[in-house]
Formats: C-alpha cells, sequence, structure tokens
C-alpha cells in the first residue's frame, strides 16, 4: 500500500501492480527515501495480519545486509506512523485490504515481540501520470528490488517504465507475507534463471500495458 494514514471512508481494497526490478535506477531521484519494517503475525496462503513502522523520509538507504531489528533500532528516533493491516489474497492487481493506524510506542513493541519481519527501503518517483514506489529490500531479501505502482481503481492501460523487467502481481513469491516467510536471497539465482529461460511476464486483460521499447500485453 502507498504511504497512507487510515481513512474509514476508503474502500477496504488496493489495486495495485508489482515489477521485478534488477537494481535501483541511478535516475531516480528520491532525497528522502522511507524505510519500513514490517512484521507478519500471520502469513498463510494470501491471508496476513502485518504490523508496520515507517518514517516519513530522511532515513539513509540501509546496508543490504542490515536486518529488520538492526533498522529498527538505528532509526526508531526517526519512525512516525505504525499500522495494524489485514490482507487477502491478491487476485489480478486486487486485493483486499483493511488498516487501523497503531500508536507508535505500541507498533514498535509489537514489531521487536513477534512475527516473521521484513526490511525495505522506499524510494518514491513520479513516471508519466502515475506515482511508483521502488522498494529495495536489505536482510535475508537482498538484493530483490521491486517497483509498484498503485491506483484507486484496478490499474488497466498502464505504462511500465523500462527499468521493469517483469510483472510479479500474482506470483505468490514476491508478496511481502511471503517474502518474510521465504526470503529472496537464497532463490535468486533460480528466479534470474527462470526469468532467463521464459523471459518476461506481464498480467493479461489489463487493457493496454506498455513498456518503454514496446508492447507488453493485451
Amino acid at each position: 500500500m502507498s504511504d497512507e494514514t487510515y481513512d474509514e471512508r476508503r474502500p477496504d481494497f488496493e489495486f495495485e501492480r508489482r515489477f521485478w526490478v534488477r537494481e535501483l535506477p541511478t535516475d531516480l531521484h528520491d532525497a528522502t527515501p522511507t524505510l519500513i519494517v514490517q512484521s507478519y503475525y500471520l502469513a498463510d496462503e494470501g491471508y496476513a495480519l502485518r504490523v508496520r513502522a515507517q518514517t516519513s523520509g530522511a532515513a539513509a538507504p540501509i546496508d543490504a545486509g542490515t536486518t529488520p531489528l538492526d533498522a529498527l533500532e538505528r532509526y526508531e528516533h526517526l519512525v512516525d506512523f505504525c499500522a495494524l493491516t489485514v490482507k487477502g489474497p491478491m487476485n489480478s492487481g486486487t486485493r483486499y485490504e483493511a488498516e487501523r493506524e497503531l500508536d507508535v510506542a505500541v507498533g514498535l513493541q509489537l514489531i521487536r515481540r513477534g512475527g516473521a519481519r521484513i526490511v525495505k527501503t522506499r524510494h518514491s518517483v513520479w513516471i508519466g501520470a502515475d506515482g511508483w514506489v521502488v522498494d529495495v529490500f536489505a536482510g535475508p531479501n537482498a538484493p530483490l528490488v521491486v517497483a509498484e505502482v498503485e491506483r484507486g481503481s484496478p490499474v488497466v492501460d498502464l505504462g511500465v517504465p523500462a527499468f521493469c523487467e517483469s510483472e510479479v502481481t500474482d506470483d505468490p513469491r514476491f508478496s511481502n507475507d511471503a517474502l518474510a516467510r521465504t526470503p529472496y536471497g537464497p532463490w535468486a539465482a533460480d528466479f534470474e534463471a527462470e526469468l532467463a529461460r521464459i523471459g518476461p511476464r506481464f498480467l493479461p486483460g489489463m487493457g493496454h500495458t506498455h513498456r518503454e521499447g514496446g508492447t507488453t500485453g493485451i
């Protein structure tokens, strides 16, 4: 989900598409990346119960080997938002999500006390008409980089930046809750070999999906 606080008026669904990126683009200018630490108390077949802590910016990029708890200790003084989130399985870029903001002190203690954790640095950029975020994972999920675009309705007729090499929206291995249980690092080489063998994939049935350099799907 994008960096938003709880609003009881908004529908409890998110509409997003996610893409595997080989590395953070060098021309992505974001002076104040956001640090995000998430703890999953439940993650099973797409259903998840998550506690998130994040800064509102000004967190320096963390080293790839930094663990979630190490990052939390380093940047605890900058954390200004925590939330409890319930999620359902992803279906073609649509996922049930209900979020409630937590007191920061409570959220931090919940993350420290349990759950399978991930840590990432989030960079934000406008590309065309859409706001994109690029998440650089650390700890056991390094060197994973995932780009995500979210809208208030299904993400169709999307212009995909050239740095997005393959879509992983409906690949359950790349959901954050799955990455908390089965980190990317140990199977990164296998995925790259798979990508080289079968080529990039993009969701069908999402209107006209255009990647810089050519059409990727209809």
